[in-house]
């Protein structure tokens, strides 16, 4: 690609981008002056046209695209990819529709990113790499748009999962503490809700709204499993449910049940600490091994170079 044209290419950018940042200046502020208008106690809109003008510029310009975003990416998504999207946003407790529409929309930016790094650098060339270093680093890009969404979305979801397992064990020991000391199960699920924060206790919120606003404890309890997707959790449902359904004792049930969650994290946390020395060999054969042989025999290499 000729210099000039490259030139060309980054002024027209930069003049772009500060015609862009002059517009979006004046837009703030307009918006901080409509801001100090609403604030005032004798403010009223006269028409529609004020109270639309009187929403953030982000709102009302960024609201169409996303719309027009997502209606693209659901009519370019395979069967099944919505739904996905929607039960992981559902483990993350935020399963609304604009969650879901924003993420087909930033799908879309990234296929077109994609396909424009990819332009870039092998149609254009306008990187310094030549050859297969160039064919790499364009798959390594167009990966990084294509995967990167969906390996975010399910790195959190793995989190949020991982964060209930770990705390179920705690949360437990406080419902047993709660429940014989003379409280109910729903009351001690408020003592739990109020004393340790996260996200199993947001669950718990959620399940205990959920039975106040008329469904039982039972559908409540498995609507939350299904949202969590976490076998110890489920097995906790069950035992409750088990517990309501014959009669048995809540507070022994809850014993039971904490002390096999605290053995299985136990377990879960040697399994990992066997894990680690296999996973260290990894860098240690790819980065220590090579730069220790070098050290080591690298002299007794060049003495015999010399020496033939």
């Amino acid at each position: 690609m000729p210099p000039v044209l490259v030139l060309a290419v980054v002024g027209v950018a930069v003049a772009a981008a500060a015609a862009s940042w002059a517009v979006m200046s004046r837009l703030d502020e307009r918006s901080s002056v409509r801001a100090a208008l609403r604030q005032l106690d004798d403010h009223v809109t006269q028409d529609s046209r004020d109270q639309e003008l009187l929403a953030p510029v982000t709102e009302r310009a960024l609201a169409p695209v996303l719309q027009t975003l997502s209606g693209i990416g659901r009519r370019l998504t395979p069967a099944g990819y919505v739904d996905k999207v929607r039960d992981k946003f559902t483990v993350l407790g935020t399963n609304t529709p604009q969650t879901v529409d924003r993420f087909l929309a930033v799908r879309v930016v990234t296929v077109v990113g994609a396909l424009l790094s990819f332009l870039f650098v092998v149609v254009l060339n306008v990187t310094p790499f030549t050859g297969n270093l160039r064919l790499a680093v364009a798959g390594l890009l167009v990966l990084g748009f294509l995967l990167g969404p969906d390996a975010l979305l399910s790195r959190k979801v793995e989190e949020r999962q991982h964060a209930i397992q770990v705390q179920l064990p705690d949360v437990l020991d406080l419902l047993v503490i709660s429940v014989e000391a003379g409280l109910g199960f729903e009351q001690a699920l408020d003592r739990v809700i109020a004393s340790v924060p996260g996200a199993l206790s947001d669950e718990f919120a959620r399940m205990l709204g959920e039975t106040r606003a008329g469904a039982s404890r039972a559908d409540a309890m498995r609507a939350m499993d299904e949202r969590c997707g976490v076998p110890e959790l489920r097995a906790f449902v069950l035992a409750i449910i088990q517990a309501d359904t014959f009669g048995v004792s809540i507070g022994r049930v809850l014993r039971s049940q904490s002390d096999e969650m605290r053995m299985k994290r136990r377990q879960a946390a040697e399994e990992r600490a066997q894990k680690a020395p296999v996973k260290m060999l990894i860098p240690m054969v790819f980065c220590i091994f090579p730069a220790l042989f070098l050290v080591v025999l690298g002299p007794a290499v060049l003495q015999i170079q010399e020496s033939f």
